[in-house]
């Protein structure tokens, strides 16, 4: 019997760990065949369904996220309509807290999976697999089916303990290393029972024994993966545990890079002094901070020791190597828009390498669904389920905290603008700029500007409300952040440069060629400059004449552009350019 596993991922880097454990499970299993297919929710509904469909399996499983269960829905029913004999089943969090429901609503599903499915999947391989199978549905634990159109839910299945008795997917081969991400899991279960989140449901943590820990991450790190991100809901639960992991990655690492969701109050001593020998560009932690408002966590249950989370995730930033990516999540109960932009401007303070905010979800199955219910929440029944409104945040406001999180994507995400953000935040609270520039965006009704329109459009809401006194330097900062992101052309130069009559920013093909020959450039490389006077103080070296620079822009084919600064003689690269202030 042939069994196709179909994953659909929001994006193609990602390679799916959940399917190939349930392969693995089932890799035993006399007579049959098990296939994994994975797609993306961008790609052709139609092209989809016939590579689904030239498979010929006797059962499809689908995975289930709050991001494709439309998609997977309507493949359902097109693959049921041409081949009603197979045997569909869906399994995931998207599915598995209104089994019954699904299955009278889409009766082109026969079987859904509820929670862990390893141990179930394999249970309805071997019943599926007897010509007489389809009675024995009643003996499987954990799926809730259709049988003789009727909806039946069994009991539920216990947790899987130990976890090692999920054979290694990777040992078997059935992750795609190629993928730039690729999933890892450690432990399941989380400690904590935050309302908003599906893991409060699973508040016994599990972990897989540290012998085949190391054994998969080896495959991983021999495999030179791009990025391993851990799916583990809190990695540091136990603070020991999370030291010997690191640290068996820190002494066998090659190339890769590793993500981490962690609970930065549990940082212990022994945790800080290894992360400080965590080379660049190595590790990545998202840390959740969700709100500052002790009350609004309260209200969530969420338990953190916020003195605690904050002195570790500055200690990180400033004396670590460690990437930080911070979360906040507006429309928790008790804080309104102000309350939101508050925490949002703690965390600029903080100044991590990411910051990402959303609005509330509503997700099917967590506590939270009591508690909006209870607050008298509105949100959208379809997914992702997210609030329109609460007793706290009105619908607009709910909007523009949207909007601030997809400005704070392409304005402080992208680090395309460091040094105007720096000034910036010396003359006004970078979160209040971020709600004008936001709500500018939102009066314009834009859906997309170029890098160029962007930086015109940055100039000109600070032009607006900065105060004067600073809009020399912003200017200026500006004018180097754009020469930092790539070459700007000097015939068609933005409104920003401003250019005096005395100072040509052109750079001759005669210096080029000096600039080439010295610098021993290959022959391929195109090698581009333009040159500014900064005078306003942006990068002060005490004469008060200002500081002139030269950018030289290299494309070579087959790779990233670079850039290099020149300045009185001197040089350094792009990557150092925060040094600036040392000239």
């Amino acid at each position: 019997m042939k069994f196709l596993l179909v994953a659909l991922h929001s994006s193609y880097p990602h390679a799916s760990l959940s399917l190939p454990c349930l392969a693995a499970r089932c890799h035993d299993i006399d007579g049959a065949e098990l296939l994994i297919k994975e797609f993306t929710v961008n790609e052709d509904a139609h092209c989809v369904f016939e590579s689904i469909l030239e498979e010929k399996a006797d059962v499809v499983a689908f995975s289930c996220y709050i991001w494709n269960i439309n998609y997977v829905l309507g493949l359902a029913k097109s693959l049921k309509s041409h081949s009603p004999s197979c045997f569909i089943v869906l399994g995931g969090p998207e599915v598995s807290f209104d089994a019954e429901y699904v299955l009278e609503e889409s009766r082109d599903i026969d079987c859904i999976i509820r929670g862990e499915g390893e141990e179930v999947f394999r249970h309805l391989a071997e019943v599926l697999i007897r010509p007489d199978g389809l009675p024995g549905l009643s003996s499987i634990p954990g799926i809730t089916y259709r049988l003789e159109d009727k909806v039946t839910s069994s009991p539920a299945q216990q947790a899987i303990m130990p976890l090692d008795n999920i054979p290694s997917p990777f040992e078997y081969g059935l992750v795609d290393l190629e993928k730039p991400l690729v999933y890892f899991e450690t432990s399941r279960g989380c400690p904590f029972t935050c309302a908003f989140c599906l893991s409060a449901n699973d508040s016994q943590v599990r972990s897989f024994s540290m012998e085949r820990i190391r054994s998969d991450l080896l495959c991983l790190i021999d495999a030179e993966v791009g990025t391993v991100k851990f799916v583990d809901r809190t990695f540091n639960y136990n603070a020991s545990r999370a030291n010997e992991i690191w640290q068996f990655i820190l002494t066998n690492n090659a190339k890769s890079r590793y993500h981490f969701e962690i609970a930065a109050d549990l940082l212990t001593t022994e945790n800080i002094e290894l992360l400080k020998n965590v080379p660049a560009e190595t590790f990545r932690f998202e840390i959740g901070v969700q709100s500052i408002i002790e009350e609004t966590l309260s209200a969530v249950g969420r338990k953190s020791n916020m003195e605690a989370l904050f002195y570790n995730v500055e200690f990180l930033i400033k004396k670590t190597n460690v990437g930080v990516h911070l979360d906040l999540v507006a429309g928790l109960p008790g804080e309104d828009y102000g309350g939101f932009l508050a925490s949002l401007e703690r965390l600029f303070q903080l100044a991590p390498q990411h910051i990402q905010v959303e609005a509330l979800k509503i997700l099917k199955g967590a506590p939270m669904m009591n508690v909006a219910d209870k607050e008298h929440y509105k949100w959208s029944s379809a997914p992702p389920y997210r609030i329109v409104s609460n007793p706290w945040l009105a619908a607009h406001e709910v909007d523009r905290v949207d909007t601030v999180g997809r400005v704070l994507e392409l304005v402080y995400n992208s680090h395309r603008f460091d040094k105007t953000l720096e000034q910036i935040a010396g003359l006004m609270s970078l979160s209040s700029f971020f709600n004008e520039i936001a709500a500018r965006w939102e009066d314009e009704k834009v859906v997309f500007l170029s890098m160029d329109q962007l930086f015109e459009f940055v100039w000109d809401v600070g032009g607006r409300i900065l105060p004067s006194g600073g809009q020399s330097l912003f200017r200026e900062a500006l004018v180097f952040d754009r020469c930092m992101a790539d070459y700007p052309n000097p015939k068609k130069l933005p409104s920003y440069f401003s250019i005096e009559e005395e100072f040509d920013c052109k750079v001759s093909g005669e210096e080029i060629s000096l600039i080439r020959a010295k610098r021993e450039y290959s022959p391929e490389t195109k090698v581009r400059g333009i040159r500014w006077l900064f005078r306003s103080g942006l990068f002060k070296d005490g004469s008060g004449e200002g500081k002139r620079l030269l950018f030289i822009y290299l494309s070579t084919p087959g790779k990233r552009q670079e850039k290099n600064i020149f300045v009185e003689g001197g040089t350094f690269t792009a990557k150092d350019s925060l040094k600036l202030r040392d000239f």
